[in-house]
């Protein structure tokens, strides 16, 4: 068990891990913007340390978070959600500065990061997935070919949309053609 976890996260998320560490008896400490210093986030703990730069890129800057974490003692690392959970180079960078990731390792976050090859490792894992078809390279015609096989409606998926950015249903080939070049 931790004595003090650093909260890479702001708003919402940080709150409640830091819930959920009081419970444990744990100590956070939460990181904060300048725009964001009089957030609940920010006020939350008794120790929280400033990022610089803007709200958006402070958060973000895996260096940052490092130094926050080691300046202030904490033993451990929560991502929270987001970037950061997902970041394999994160990950990494908290083994090298001998911090514990609460989360996944680089290696698991990188096998799940692209959307094709996690299927594929899930599937030779033997964890049940959703029938279709996912490879690299699929021309439309492919995809048009797959609705007659699998049925329609069908859920188009983008490899790189992020976070759901992209899905679309299609109820029929008329559909699914004109959603292709969308997704």
């Amino acid at each position: 068990m931790f004595s003090r976890v650093l909260i890479a996260n702001r708003g919402d998320v940080a709150l409640r891990i830091n819930s959920t560490l009081s419970r444990l008896g744990v100590e956070s400490v939460s990181v904060y913007t300048y725009t964001d210093r009089s957030t609940a986030h920010a006020r939350m703990t008794p120790r929280s340390y400033l990022l610089q730069d803007g709200a958006r890129t402070g958060y973000l800057d895996r260096r940052q978070i490092i130094a926050a974490a080691l300046s202030t003692g904490a033993q451990a690392i929560h991502p929270g959600y987001g970037f950061l959970a997902e970041s394999a180079e994160f990950a990494s960078d908290c083994e090298q500065a001998g911090i514990v990731f609460i989360g996944p390792s680089a290696s698991a976050i990188a096998a799940m990061g692209e959307k094709i090859a996690a299927r594929e490792h899930a599937m030779r894992a033997g964890v049940p997935v959703v029938p279709g078809i996912s490879a690299p390279n699929l021309s439309d015609e492919d995809l048009l070919l797959a609705g007659i096989e699998y049925g329609f409606p069908l859920l188009i998926k983008p490899a790189a949309g992020g976070g759901g950015k992209g899905l679309h249903v299609a109820r029929d080939r008329t559909e699914l053609k004109h959603l292709l070049p969308i997704a």
